[in-house]
């Protein structure tokens, strides 16, 4: 009996001695896993999204001009705005929605600055999906010079290797669209969801290209709006081969650069080198708001049209049913679609730029103002993403009060901040 429990501990102690050493050996991939896991908990989510680059690995981009700064004249937020019929607190939403950031700007001027829960405006902010609009622009602009001949090409012209997937034969419009047809499950709170697993896959290594790879197609292409975060990543993959140039080099000489940030981004890449495109960049929420300055613009920035015309246009524009904001399905109201970009119901020359955990790029053109709004809302897919929805209403109220303000009224920051925002 004691030679079998010596021998039974003796396994024990082998066992756990391989067990330390693997854990030693993959202490990076354990800790990322960590990460992974535990990124969203309330207690932590705040300080995670805004040190994104530090927790996963990320290739920082510079930009390579001095920067550009907008003036301010800072003017009051309105108390109120209506949502389903009643009469919401502003303050009140901007705390229930878990706001780390609100910036506003009419024209080429910041009315409005403030950070909350902590955080401060040299904070480097995950994208997540807003990463995507930033992907739409600089692929208009491959379109412009000429890498890429047409839309209706399909991705695998461009990436072979994807012939097989739910992506063969499948056009870059149905993709650009999100009506690729691909099966995809998007469900955050789903452990085995496909947005898990690529989660996943961030943390203990693999190539994102692959994982697109292996996916399959469950409807009929450009008849169906899907969101595949996906798409996102084939968009990217259609991009590097047809300018033969890696995203993070293309994107800095014909995106980044030209729009001067404050600072420098990180792009989240997988273990191959291959950047996030479909969300993983992190920046400032002033370097956020120049995208959508860009497109309040439509792609004009600083004399120069720096994204073409008519590839904005085309953006914000939904082109079939299946795109249109409005009633569809079992939905009582969705957004619509564009080219990465998203359009709310009842548009009036609005559309955005949006994150999961409500981070928004919001540009409304007939009012001439952008809104950026970073978040950490834990509750944001809560009746289906409503969220989204009161947003826009949140928003709306804004740019109307502006629309109402005497252009020379300026009024002191906002004291409903945590921290003191610095003059740009």
């Amino acid at each position: 009996m004691a030679k079998t429990i010596r021998f039974v501990g003796s396994v024990i102690a082998v066992l756990a001695a391989i067990a330390l050493i693997l854990i030693l050996f993959n202490w990076a991939k354990v800790v990322q896993l960590y990460h992974v896991i535990t990124l969203f908990d309330e207690e932590v989510i705040v300080e995670n999204f805004i040190h994104m680059d530090q927790l996963f690995d990320a290739k920082e981009i510079k930009g390579e001009l001095e920067p550009v700064t907008f003036p301010k004249q800072l003017k009051p937020l309105p108390d109120s705005y209506r949502y389903n019929g009643e009469e919401k607190s502003l303050e009140d939403f901007l705390a229930r929605s878990q706001t780390t950031a609100l910036l506003v700007m009419q024209g080429d001027e910041i009315t409005h600055e403030s950070y909350r829960l902590g955080t401060k405006a040299e904070d480097k902010r995950i994208s997540w999906s807003v990463a995507k609009s930033f992907l739409s622009a600089l692929f208009g602009i491959a379109v412009e010079q000429g890498h890429i001949q047409s839309l209706e090409q399909a991705v695998t012209e461009y990436v072979p290797e994807l012939k097989g997937s739910g992506y063969e034969g499948v056009s870059i419009k149905d993709v650009l669209q999100m009506s690729s047809g691909v099966r995809f499950n998007e469900d955050y709170q789903d452990f085995n969801s496909d947005i898990n697993r690529f989660g996943r896959l961030m943390a203990l290594g693999g190539s994102f290209d692959e994982f697109a790879a292996s996916l399959e197609n469950e409807r009929q292409p450009g008849t169906y709006m899907h969101y595949v975060s996906m798409d996102t990543h084939v968009l990217g993959m259609v991009l590097r081969s047809a300018t033969g140039e890696s995203i993070e080099d293309y994107f800095n000489k014909n995106l980044w650069t030209p729009l001067r940030p404050e600072a420098s981004t990180h792009f989240i890449v997988d273990s191959t080198g291959q950047p996030m495109v479909l969300g993983g960049l992190n920046m400032r929420t002033r370097d956020f708001a120049k995208l959508g300055k860009l497109y309040l613009d439509d792609g004009k920035w600083m004399g120069q049209q720096l994204v073409p015309y008519e590839w904005v246009r085309a953006s914000v524009t939904p082109d079939a049913p299946h795109l249109v904001p409005g009633k569809r399905d079992t939905a009582d109201l969705v957004l619509g679609y564009g080219y990465q970009w998203w359009l709310p119901v009842n548009a009036d020359q609005e559309f955005m730029a949006i994150g999961v955990y409500d981070q928004f790029i919001y540009v409304n053109q007939k009012a001439n103002v952008v809104i950026v709004k970073n978040s950490a809302n834990t509750h944001f897919m809560d009746n289906h993403f409503e969220s989204a929805l009161e947003t826009v209403e949140a928003f709306r109220a804004i740019a109307e009060s502006l629309a109402e303000k005497d252009i020379g009224e300026t009024v002191s920051v906002s004291e409903n901040t945590d921290s003191e925002v610095s003059e740009i």
